[in-house]
């Protein structure tokens, strides 16, 4: 814990950032969520220069991407960093994070956006979170953690019915299972703790309620002391139409969602984000950066399935997509502790919806290196944007080099028109050896629809 305050304290010894407009930034990742955050940094009256490590092709167009170093390996990263003269370093994944990459740049007077690693721990474990959540009357599932297999197991014979299965650690978003009956709930705690599929991740797992309603995201900018709200979505998991398929890292999402109105966003504020952002800090762990809220929402009442450390990936490319404030101003303002002065956030109201070109075959195996074509196309049609993943450039030939592509992204006066627009830059785009799915944003146009 005294090392947890420690380091936090370090921020203010720094000189503040506010008021600068030479700043030298470095965003680090490689996904859609990092091309979101250059595109929009890139905005910034406070910028001069902005790198990303290790970017994309379309990162490439915003921002100078950095080679040759893992996002992870945080001693090459922050010697990049002095060599470069960085003031401020935006991270995107959780990697680095929960590998203690801000503490390592603030013991070097270096200014980032995230937490430390204590901090990250409210991802880096699931079973810390949770125990997080109870401990601060944030509502979520009934759970048990245990780091024995027989013990999973009675808790799921007990419970003799439908049950979600989690590996503790970080399995890149696929460390839990959706257990439909008890068969299903032993087979998983097998496959976790004995078959260890997901390493030493497995080695603690959480056993939780089934819960039911409807799945939203919200985010909130966190300065240690308090939160600020910084707006929700709701993405699609589920690779084929009609919720159908293999479990994605994210096929699709829209913001607003239309099942957060201001009042539901009010709730998440007073119930989820403060109560855990305060734990935290009476845990002597300030937390600092952008907590991410999974939620399940029912009959007007919530419950906290997640948080996560970052920005969440398709949701943060639509969030970006409203966001008419100084992202890089306000990222800043989070780092120095100083939501106090910060003005109110400025909203675009019309709704972004963002669809995900995967390659054939995401989630499972896929090729890679494939060409795509008339992307530039795609990105001059009328309040459209095309968020670069996984491409790189074959010469001057965009390829494809993950599961998840292109996030393609418009905005319209509501879900129906912002769906029509997306779909309308997606077949512009000539991808042979790529798929989307067709129905991103189906809730909220059948709420339209009456």
């Amino acid at each position: 814990r005294r090392v947890c305050a420690e380091s936090f304290l370090v921020t203010f010894r720094m000189a503040s950032l506010v008021g600068r407009t030479d700043l030298k930034v470095l965003v680090l990742g490689s996904g859609g969520r990092e091309h979101a955050l250059c595109w929009k940094i890139k905005q910034s009256s406070m910028l001069d220069k902005l790198y990303c490590l290790p970017g994309n092709a379309g990162i490439a167009e915003v921002a100078e991407c950095v080679g040759g170093i893992g996002v992870a390996d945080v001693p090459a990263v922050v010697d990049w960093c002095k060599a470069n003269q960085i003031d401020f370093v935006v991270v995107g994944p959780e990697d680095p994070l929960t590998h203690g990459i801000v503490d390592a740049l603030e013991a070097e007077k270096i200014a980032s956006f995230g937490p430390n690693k204590a901090g990250a721990e409210l991802e880096g474990s699931k079973a810390f979170m949770k125990d997080i959540l109870h401990k601060y009357g944030v509502p979520t599932a009934t759970y048990i953690r245990t780091k024995s297999a027989e013990e999973a197991k009675e808790y799921i014979k007990k419970n003799n019915g439908p049950i979600v299965v989690k590996a503790s650690g970080l399995c890149a978003g696929k460390g839990v299972l959706m257990c439909q009956n008890v068969e299903e709930g032993l087979k998983a705690i097998d496959e976790i703790m004995v078959d260890k599929i997901f390493k030493a991740s497995g080695d603690e797992v959480v056993v939780e309620e089934f819960l039911t309603g409807e799945e939203a995201s919200y985010f909130a900018l966190c300065d240690g002391k308090t939160a600020v709200g910084f707006g929700g979505a709701q993405d699609h998991k589920l690779s084929g139409d009609g919720d159908t398929g293999m479990n994605t890292g994210g096929m699709g999402a829209y913001s607003p969602a239309p099942i957060l109105t201001k009042e539901m966003e009010e709730k998440i504020m007073k119930e989820v984000m403060i109560p855990t952002v305060e734990g935290m800090a009476k845990e002597g762990c300030p937390f600092k950066g952008v907590l991410f809220a999974g939620l399940m929402i029912k009959d007007g009442q919530i419950k906290t399935l997640e948080h996560n450390v970052r920005f969440g990936d398709p949701e943060c490319q639509v969030v970006m997509t409203r966001l008419k404030s100084d992202l890089l101003k306000t990222l800043i303002f989070a780092a120095e502790g100083r939501f106090s002065e910060l003005p109110p956030l400025e909203w675009d109201d019309r709704t972004a919806l963002l669809v995900v070109m995967a390659a054939k075959g995401y989630p499972g195996s896929y090729p890679k290196n494939t060409p795509i074509n008339k992307v530039e196309d795609a990105n001059k049609l009328a309040d459209t944007n095309v968020f670069h993943a996984g491409t790189a450039r074959d010469g001057s030939q965009l390829v494809s080099t993950g599961g998840r592509v292109l996030g393609v992204t418009a905005v319209g006066k509501d879900a129906k028109e912002a769906q029509a627009a997306a779909y309308k830059a997606v077949d512009t785009i000539e991808w042979e050896q790529g798929f989307c799915r067709r129905d991103i944003g189906f809730r909220a146009v059948a709420r339209l629809d009456g």
